[in-house]
């Protein structure tokens, strides 16, 4: 009878870092992602202050205000690093392609073939 080998340990958090790598390294991706990470904080932010405000309120229900307002929290702080990583990320790449360009048109020195 063949023994299993033990079950990897950690294989989420290895999944989740690989998946996060791809998303963010794709420039698309990523903007879609911030898009949707946005709009879903504004989305509760706006609901949360309208429709829900009589379930969130903060002396009768400190648990659900509490759990609302920091998921709403950390959903705009995701888009803001993501934000702060996109232009991160621009920038490299437009001084990668300036550097290109350059090394592209300026004339080679006399002697050097």
């Amino acid at each position: 009878m063949e023994s299993r080998p033990p079950p990897e340990r950690l294989w989420m958090a290895r999944f989740s870092i690989h998946a996060t790598r791809g998303l963010i390294r794709d420039r698309r991706a990523r903007r879609k992602i911030m898009a949707l990470v946005l709009g879903a904080a504004l989305v509760m932010m706006a609901v949360g202050l309208t429709a829900l405000s009589p379930w969130l309120e903060p002396h009768g229900h400190p648990g659900r205000f509490i759990f609302f307002w920091f998921a709403c929290g950390w959903l705009t702080l995701t888009a803001l690093l993501l934000a702060l990583a996109d232009l991160l990320l621009v920038r490299a790449e437009g001084k990668r392609s300036r550097k290109a360009i350059e090394e592209k048109i300026s004339p080679s020195p006399e002697g050097e073939d």
